[in-house]
């Protein structure tokens, strides 16, 4: 179980530390979020899988190319980046493995063609942060970009997807991750950031939401609620309660993607997925 933070009278509360992935484990299935984050040791993973290890690899190669100096960021730089960072672990055997290599080259190599080499953002795969009242958060951006905006400079978050689905404009919308990003983005840079962007690289299609102040703010109280929901389940089972009552199962798809699913009893009930299986 997590520790317990010993309090005094007059204490503030403590604030929830958490991530975009800590609070979207959270959102798609509480039992989920316990086996990840409360009980210890964790019950053990499933294998890796397949298409998780070519997104690793195609964000470190392009976080690789941006390290460059800016005269050697040429497409003839990817296959060396992306060989040096290959992931191959989950495949069904060598022969998939080399194909979702030569796809992902591919992907990288028509992706870098239509960036500025001279272009430095703000942030490579960098790490945010703000605090509220309840939580302290902090994420890791894929890219932040410096643009200009009506008032002055601006803020961008890219996040790289390399999914077989091409995302929309309405998931950048909707992706707390996104929105929350920006929100800390704006205090680490101290310059406006309502823009978010989707880069799906299979398809080379670009995904955007302009937020503003108030969409920004309800995402952000939108984690405050998903942390208090959190923190009183924690304190639940800190003080006795049932975890499985407290940290309810939430059935439905995901179940036959969830590592944890040999541990659960309602994803047993669910189909098993291969490790390559969403590698098409």
């Amino acid at each position: 179980m997590g520790h317990q933070q010993l309090g005094f009278a007059g204490m503030p509360e403590r604030l929830f530390v958490c991530t975009p992935s800590k609070l979207g484990t959270y959102a798609d299935c509480p039992r989920r979020y316990r086996y990840a984050y409360v009980d210890r040791p964790s019950p053990p993973k499933g294998p890796p899988w397949a298409h998780n290890s070519v997104g690793a690899s195609v964000h470190t190669a392009l976080r690789n190319w941006y390290a460059l100096p800016s005269d050697r960021r040429a497409v003839a730089e990817l296959p060396m980046l992306l060989k040096a960072t290959w992931v191959g672990e989950g495949f069904r055997d060598t022969e998939q493995e080399r194909a979702a290599y030569r796809r992902a080259l591919g992907w990288v190599e028509s992706y870098v063609t239509g960036l500025d080499p001279s272009d430095e953002p703000l942030g490579i795969e960098r790490v945010v942060a703000t605090k509220t009242s309840v939580l302290a958060f902090n994420g890791r951006a894929d890219r932040i970009d410096a643009r200009p905006g009506p008032s002055g400079p601006e803020a961008v978050i890219v996040d790289y997807k390399t999914g077989r689905f091409e995302p929309t404009a309405d998931d950048a919308r909707g992706s707390q991750a996104l929105a929350l990003y920006a929100y800390a983005a704006q205090r680490t840079f101290r310059r406006p950031c309502h823009r978010v962007e989707l880069h799906h690289l299979p398809s080379g299609t670009v995904a955007a939401h302009e937020h503003t102040e108030e969409s920004l703010s309800r995402q952000m109280s939108r984690a405050e609620d998903t942390a208090r929901d959190i923190m009183t389940a924690e304190k639940a089972v800190a003080a006795g309660a049932d975890p499985d009552a407290e940290f309810p199962v939430r059935p439905g798809t995901l179940c036959s993607w969830c590592d944890f699913r040999r541990n659960c009893p309602a994803g047993t009930d669910r189909p098993a997925k291969e490790p390559w299986a969403a590698m098409g």
